[in-house]
């Protein structure tokens, strides 16, 4: 579920302004000068990850709307059958199906070979399903996280990074529904 964050400014005065340093080597260092009066929020990848949830949520909630009000638009009368029918197939489109996984990487950076097929235990009706991958465990560098090769029953994991293992947690939603 998304948490709202209110992001504020970083405030310093004066503003803009900086005391300069000689490195002796033909460069300076630019230090910010002044008092903070307000410390900004951190630009950190926790949170534009946070921002990230938050529209996947939207987007998989506007899409869970669209197929129900496709499904109920196509039937003639809608009957407390019908309506059960349409609960389990939101509900299986929305749960989702969670594994852990281990990737292993035994290539010297840059190289890495990490790569991992991940079958799903209930296959899908179309490839329009996402993976939220979350980084439980790693003995160094993950990198990014790397999400190819979708099918109705699987898709591919790697890491970008030189880490030699990475614990990945990995929830997979939608796709149940056509």
């Amino acid at each position: 579920m998304y948490s709202n964050l209110t992001w504020l400014d970083h405030a310093v005065t004066p503003d803009r302004t900086f005391t300069i340093t000689d490195n002796g080597d033909g460069t300076v260092t630019l230090t910010p000068y002044g008092t903070v009066i307000q410390q900004g929020t951190n630009m950190s990848a926790a949170n534009f990850n946070n921002m990230e949830m938050g529209i996947t949520d939207v987007d998989l909630a506007v899409h869970i709307l669209a197929l129900l009000c496709r499904d109920l638009d196509s039937r003639e009368s809608v009957s407390e059958d019908d309506i059960e029918e349409i609960k389990a197939n939101i509900l299986a489109e929305i749960t989702p199906e969670e594994k852990t996984i281990t990737l292993t990487n035994s290539a010297a950076y840059p190289f890495n070979n990490s790569a991992v097929s991940v079958s799903l235990s209930t296959n899908r009706a179309t490839k329009n399903y996402t993976v939220e991958a979350e980084v439980a465990d790693a003995d160094g560098n993950v990198g990014e996280i790397e999400i190819t090769d979708k099918t109705l029953n699987g898709f591919k994991v790697a890491f970008t990074g030189s880490a030699a293992t990475a614990t990945i947690n990995l929830k997979i939603r939608g796709g149940i529904l056509a």
